[in-house]
């Protein structure tokens, strides 16, 4: 048996290895991505999985960075960035295939406005803003949801027309909902994040905390009692 988990090892290993040999080579196709599919899927139990699927994620991103250091045109840009996006989602990293989704987007709003093609549709910017909105990429969301109801405004160029004016303002006023949703949600964040850290620096003048070790000295009756108010100060 493991002498059977060993060969499945090096099978992901290797066919990893054949996949960052393609990137290096910059092929980025169908069949690579086949590749990287077969190389998540080698591991022979959950650990050798976890460590591929780690591997496999630093790979891409400094695959990616190398990739777009150096692009030749647009239409190139957009489908290196369309492989990456697959290729990260395959890999589980989904904050970096949501960053490449967005630039795609951002690049064909401002190069393609007038492209039948390759012009983004309301749609487009509203499923993104949805999938964004659902992993917890707030701020982004906001944004990608303000895209979308610019693509439905009457005065842009681009209107979505239709002869149902009350199904025009249903998605309007739909689409306005899910922005301040995402607006609030990233203003909660945000509060939350600037609470905890006024309280640790609360807890660095009262010496319950080291900032340099980032330890928190809890045999201190002090830091238990600035513990229970925290915990009774949050609800």
């Amino acid at each position: 048996m493991a002498a059977a988990a060993a060969a499945a090892g090096d099978g992901d290993e290797h066919l990893l290895s054949l996949f960052a040999s393609a990137l290096s080579h910059r092929r980025f196709g169908d069949q690579e991505l086949r590749l990287l599919d077969a190389a998540l899927s080698a591991g022979a139990d959950v650990p050798s999985l976890l460590h591929t699927r780690s591997s496999a994620r630093c790979l891409l991103r400094k695959a990616a960075a190398q990739a777009f250091s150096s692009v030749p045109d647009l239409g190139t840009t957009l489908s290196t960035a369309d492989f990456f996006a697959r290729a990260f989602a395959l890999a589980g990293d989904v904050e970096s295939c949501l960053a490449m989704r967005y630039e795609a987007l951002l690049l064909r709003q401002a190069e393609y406005s007038d492209d039948l093609h390759l012009q983004v549709s309301n749609e487009e910017w509203l499923t993104f803003a949805k999938d964004s909105l659902d992993n917890g990429f707030y701020t982004i969301a906001s944004k990608a949801f303000a895209n979308a109801l610019v693509r439905i405004d009457p005065n842009h160029p681009g209107y979505l027309d239709s002869t149902n004016s009350i199904l025009k303002k249903d998605k309007i006023n739909d689409i306005s909902g899910l922005q301040n949703l995402a607006k609030s949600l990233s203003a909660l964040r945000s509060g939350e994040h600037f609470r905890a850290m006024g309280i640790l620096i609360l807890m660095s003048w009262m010496g319950i905390w080291d900032p340099e070790t980032m330890r928190v000295s809890l045999a201190s009756s002090t830091a238990v009692s600035l513990g229970k108010f925290i915990m009774h100060g949050t609800k």
